[in-house]
């Protein structure tokens, strides 16, 4: 697999010189600063590959092109947004970029309620946890109708964690939830959280699924007439959060990604952690059945609570997951496209704990140097074990 590093930019506190020091040579990222629904233009798209090449790395995969919320809704620049994606998708492709990751999830992105868990080891990783998440959304958000989504335990857990917090808890929480994390597309006040989520009062999942399908007969033939392959990401994580639906969470969902339009160049984004991160998800099971439509990989693990829904995230291949066995899958069909001239399968590791220096310098939450250069050399590793033994 070709071993990339998500990189957010010239204001990423790590550089690309450090970047090329872990042994990744393709370099994920997108254009930030471009508002959703507007055109990247071919200037800023061409400037931001020669900045990376000069650097010694390629540009390889662009994660990711924000779709607009009103795409997602059905909202009033709806069709105006779609023709601004088409148009990006042409620039990409006329500065040889072949490969987008794109999400489909309703106002917020990747969403955890701790930034700083702290490990056995001294470390600290990513948490997600489900009465954190039901506390602000039913005590701090204060959403209409909250209540009536929970079981009668659920909210009397959240109940008990809300009274835990002192004003600085709490207004942690609220910064981690929807202050933005990296790649997220928005950057929300509670006040502004409100009026988003009213946008999708009258959004129920098979709507938010028929608007999907929608977006990628639009654009899926664009793509594939400029010869550029389109990867979801999987709801992160993979549940309903705040009363807003989610539709790429499952196995089934991505079937029916695949599904609303075929063509080689509607596929997915295989995100090990995101997917795993739902109990009801067999993660080795589904790198096999889904793994031709594969485009591009997020190797991480998870840990599940014993409540099935709450999570830490666990070193690269260790937690929930068996890495080896998903490894083994992505390399058996990275054989495959080489016999039968198939696309390139870039990989990268995705959010990576806190370690040694990244505890004392700025670094964007998920996005640690120490503890992703450690989870690239695990990956990396067990990929070479396993080409090793499986030769022949």
């Amino acid at each position: 697999m070709e071993h990339t590093w998500r990189w957010f930019g010239p204001s990423d506190p790590i550089t690309l010189d450090e970047i090329r020091q872990t042994d990744a040579t393709g370099i994920v990222t997108a254009l930030h600063d471009i508002p959703n629904g507007q055109v990247w233009p071919v200037e800023a798209i061409r400037e931001r590959r020669e900045t990376i090449e000069r650097a010694g790395l390629v540009w390889s995969v662009v994660e990711s092109v924000p779709v607009h919320d009103d795409i997602k809704r059905g909202g009033p620049l709806r069709d105006e947004a779609v023709a601004a994606y088409q148009q990006t998708l042409r620039n990409l492709a006329e500065c040889g970029l072949d490969v987008v990751c794109y999400n489909f999830m309703p106002v917020l992105d990747w969403t955890r309620t701790d930034l700083r868990f702290r490990l056995p080891n001294g470390g600290y990783a990513l948490r997600f946890d489900v009465d954190a998440a039901t506390a602000f959304d039913v005590h701090v958000l204060e959403r209409p109708g909250a209540a009536a989504d929970y079981t009668a335990d659920e909210l009397a857990r959240a109940r008990r964690f809300a009274d835990s917090l002192d004003d600085e808890a709490r207004a942690s929480l609220t910064a981690t939830i929807i202050a933005g994390l990296p790649g997220s597309e928005e950057h929300h006040t509670l006040d502004t959280f409100r009026d988003a989520l009213a946008g999708y009062a009258h959004v129920d999942p098979a709507t938010l699924r028929a608007n999907l399908a929608s977006f990628l007969r639009d654009v899926v033939p664009v793509a594939e007439e400029v010869g550029v392959r389109l990867a979801i990401h999987p709801d992160d994580p993979p549940r309903s959060l705040f009363g807003l639906p989610r539709v790429v969470s499952s196995a089934s969902d991505a079937r029916a990604v695949v599904g609303a339009c075929p063509s080689p160049s509607n596929g997915l984004t295989l995100c090990i952690g995101s997917y795993g991160s739902s109990a009801d998800n067999d993660v080795v099971e589904l790198t096999r059945e889904l793994a031709e439509h594969v485009y591009f990989v997020h190797l991480r693990s998870v840990e599940l609570d014993d409540d099935g829904a709450s999570f830490v995230e666990a070193a690269h291949i260790d937690g929930d997951a068996d890495m080896v066995a998903v490894i083994s899958l992505l390399v058996a069909e990275e054989r495959r496209r080489a016999r039968e001239g198939g696309p390139r399968m870039p990989m990268r590791p995705d959010h990576g704990h806190e370690l040694l220096d990244d505890a004392t310098r700025r670094t964007n939450p998920g996005y640690s140097l120490v503890g992703r250069l450690k989870g690239l050399a695990q990956l990396r590793g067990v990929e070479m074990a396993v080409r090793a033994l499986t030769e022949g």
